[in-house]
C-alpha cells in the first residue's frame, strides 16, 4: 500500500484535503466515495519530490510529535480498542509527516508486521529507544503500559533540551549583530565621510585613524574576506563532520572551564534518564547502555558508554568501566555504583538526572545573566568608539575653520 494525497467535497460541498492509504489511486477513489467524499484529484505522496520540502523541519515536528501520538495510542489501547483501528483514529488525530508515519506503520503492521518492526523502519520519527521498549511490551502483553511509559520517557527526554545553547542564542544574535552593523559603518559610511575630513584636517585624530586603517581593509580586501571566511567555515563544518574531527571537537568543548562542566552534566543527565527508563521498562542494562550511548550526541561519552558495554558483556562491572574513561564525573559514577549495588539502578538514576538537570538549568540562567550585558557593554565601546572615531574630525574641523 502507498499513502495518496486527495482533494474533494464533501456532503456539505465544503473543501476537504487530506492522505489516504490505498493499494492503488482507484483503490482510494473508492475508499473516499464510501466516506461520502467526491473527489477531485488524488496524488500519491511523495515527500521528497517537493522542490521546497524542508524534510529535516518536518522529520524533526514528527518526532516531536511521537511523545504525544505514544500517550493517545496507549489511551486508546487502554479503551480496549483494537491496534489497527487505534492507529486509524491516531492517523485521523494528526497532520502532516507524522500522520505519514502512522499510516506507514498501520500498513506494515496490517500486513502481520510487529508494531515494534513497523516502527524500527522509520528511524528518522521514532528512535530506537522507543523501539525497544514497544517490542518489549509487545512480548510482555502490556503494550498499552509500555506505551504510556514510552510517553513519559520522551516527556521527560524533552525537558533535557540543550539548555546551553538556548541560553547563548541570544549573546550569539548580539555579536552578529554589532559585527554586521560595524562592518556597514566602515565600508559605507565613514569612508566618504573621512574623504573630506582629510581635506581639511592636517591630522586626523588617532581614534579616526584606526578606524580608517580598518575601513580601508575591509573596503579593498572585503571581498577576499569574505572568500577566505566562507572557505574556513565550510573547511571546519567538513572537519568537524568526520569522525576525528568531532571527536578532537567534543573533547575540546569538554575541556573548557565552565561550559565543558555544563555540556559534561547535560550529557550524563540525558544518559542517566534514558538508562532509567529503559531498564524500568524491562531492558536489559547491557542493551540500555547501547541504545543511550547512540542517543548520545557528545562521542566521547558515546565511546566510553560503547566501552562500558563491551566490558560488561565480558562480565565486568558498568560504573568501574565509566570510572576508568574519565569522562563521567565521580559523584555521577558512585550513582551507578550505589544502584548496582543496592538493586535501585532505576531510582538512583532518576534523581541523578533530575539533580543534574536543574543544576544545568540554573547555571544556564546564570551564564546568560552574566554573558548578556557583557556583550552590550563591548557592543556599546564598539559603537562608541566608531562615533568617536567620526565625530573628533569634525570638531576639529569646525575649530580650524
Amino acid at each position: 500500500m502507498a499513502v495518496y494525497n486527495y482533494s474533494g467535497t464533501d456532503r456539505t460541498s465544503g473543501t476537504v484535503r487530506g492522505t489516504v492509504l490505498a493499494d492503488s489511486p482507484r483503490h482510494a477513489r473508492d475508499q473516499l466515495r464510501a466516506q461520502g467524499v467526491i473527489v477531485q484529484s488524488v496524488a500519491e505522496h511523495r515527500a521528497t519530490d517537493q522542490r521546497w520540502d524542508w524534510r529535516w523541519l518536518r522529520l524533526r515536528s514528527a518526532r516531536q510529535q511521537w511523545g504525544l501520538g505514544a500517550h493517545e495510542l496507549s489511551m486508546l489501547l487502554t479503551a480496549g480498542i483494537p491496534l489497527l483501528e487505534s492507529l486509524d483514529t491516531l492517523a485521523k488525530q494528526h497532520r502532516g509527516a507524522f500522520r505519514t508515519a502512522i499510516l506507514k506503520v498501520r500498513d506494515r503492521v496490517e500486513a502481520g508486521a510487529g508494531l515494534a518492526a513497523a516502527m524500527s523502519e522509520q528511524p528518522e520519527v521514532f528512535d530506537a529507544a522507543s523501539v525497544r521498549l514497544v517490542e518489549v511490551g509487545e512480548n510482555a502483553g502490556t503494550l498499552d503500559q509500555v506505551l504510556a511509559e514510552v510517553a513519559e520517557f520522551k516527556l521527560q527526554l524533552s525537558a533535557f533540551k540543550d539548555k546551553i545553547s538556548t541560553a547563548l542564542m541570544y549573546p550569539v544574535f548580539l555579536a552578529c549583530f554589532g559585527l554586521a552593523a560595524a562592518i556597514f559603518l566602515m565600508t559605507w559610511v565613514l569612508p566618504p565621510l573621512l574623504e573630506s575630513l582629510q581635506e581639511t584636517l592636517p591630522q586626523l585624530p588617532w581614534p579616526t585613524r584606526v578606524a580608517k586603517g580598518l575601513s580601508d581593509v575591509l573596503v579593498q580586501y572585503g571581498l577576499w574576506l569574505a572568500l577566505v571566511s566562507v572557505l574556513v567555515v565550510i573547511s571546519l563544518r567538513f572537519w568537524l563532520s568526520s569522525a576525528v574531527g568531532q571527536r578532537a571537537w567534543h573533547r575540546f568543548v569538554l575541556r573548557l572551564p565552565g561550559v565543558g562542566t555544563l555540556v559534561r552534566k547535560q550529557g550524563v543527565a540525558r544518559v542517566a534518564m534514558i538508562i532509567a527508563s529503559l531498564t524500568r521498562g524491562g531492558v536489559l542494562l547491557t542493551t540500555a547502555v547501547h541504545l543511550a550511548a547512540k542517543s548520545t550526541s557528545n562521542s566521547v561519552m558515546r565511546d566510553a558508554l560503547l566501552t562500558a558495554e563491551q566490558e560488561m558483556s565480558a562480565g565486568q562491572d558498568l560504573a568501574t568501566s565509566l570510572e576508568r574513561s574519565g569522562v563521567f564525573p565521580p559523584l555521577a559514577v558512585r550513582f551507578f555504583s550505589v544502584g548496582q549495588e543496592s538493586g535501585k539502578l532505576e531510582e538512583m538514576l532518576q534523581k541523578l538526572a533530575s539533580d543534574y538537570n536543574t543544576q544545568v538549568s540554573t547555571a544556564a540562567a546564570r551564564m546568560t545573566a552574566l554573558v548578556e550585558p557583557i556583550m552590550i557593554l563591548i557592543l556599546a565601546a564598539a559603537v562608541g568608539f566608531l562615533l568617536l572615531a567620526t565625530i573628533l574630525p569634525i570638531l576639529e574641523a569646525g575649530n580650524v575653520s
